[in-house]
């Protein structure tokens, strides 16, 4: 399987842009969801439930993604279509992979952080209990799509050209980081960063796959695919 340069090439507005969502999305967003779920709540007129806002929260930054990076989006969809087959069988390599080495990154979980709860994974089991399809929808297209164009198009995208080892470190770590920090600082528990060691090797494959086949699609379909089998795992 040959190996494909990334569609890369951001334009100036797309890094510059870019970078300025990516720290909203990673620090500030989340932060503001209490007070902006109580503000759409007034606005209403009535109380606004997790599920709904969790939907109008993911829509949101997916037109925002979609049009921030419509340069980087037209070309990388242009590289999928050029060879859509070895797109879709790096995704399959990758969820090979990912399953692969899920015991390492198990094993490096239980002794870093040997905690019995993944509170990401918690609070998402308990979303897809209350609106099944709608966090399905969620984790399955919507948050794939708008994490892979910022931690794979932008981070990694843009770090490549300068350094491919810095480019897999940084997107990598920053994609734990996102898993986790909210928790850690929500439960004043610092020892919890130490969670983060669980999502290194899904940052590393999502990274190769974008790496190897040169189209974030081939990142999309596998991160999707992933989600898709831990939540059809969590419902049997």
């Amino acid at each position: 399987m040959a190996k494909k340069k990334p569609a890369g090439g951001l334009t100036g507005l797309e890094r510059v842009g870019g970078t300025i969502f990516f720290v909203f999305y990673l620090l500030l967003l989340p932060l503001a969801a209490g007070p902006a779920r109580e503000l759409l709540g007034e606005l209403l007129g009535k109380p606004v439930s997790g599920e709904l806002y969790g939907a109008v929260y993911y829509y949101g930054l997916f037109a925002v993604t979609a049009v921030l990076f419509h340069h980087l989006l037209g070309k990388t969809t242009r590289r999928f279509l050029d060879d859509p087959v070895s797109a879709l069988k790096t995704a399959g390599v990758g969820v090979v992979a990912y399953y692969g080495l899920g015991e390492l990154a198990a094993r490096l979980g239980r002794i870093f952080a040997d905690r019995a709860v993944n509170l990401n994974d918690a609070a998402i089991s308990a979303r897809t209990g209350n609106a099944p399809h709608m966090t399905l929808l969620i984790v399955i297209f919507l948050a794939p799509f708008v994490e892979e164009f910022l931690f794979r198009g932008l981070v990694f995208g843009g770090l490549k050209e300068r350094s491919r080892f810095l480019a897999y470190a940084v997107s990598c770590a920053l994609f734990a980081l996102l898993h986790v920090w909210q928790f850690a600082v929500a439960g004043r528990d610092p020892a919890y960063f130490l969670v983060m060691v669980r999502y290194l090797i899904p940052g590393l494959v999502l990274a190769w796959a974008y790496d190897h086949s040169g189209t974030l699609w081939a990142s999309i379909a596998l991160h999707a695919g992933v989600n898709a089998l831990a939540a059809l795992a969590g419902a049997l």
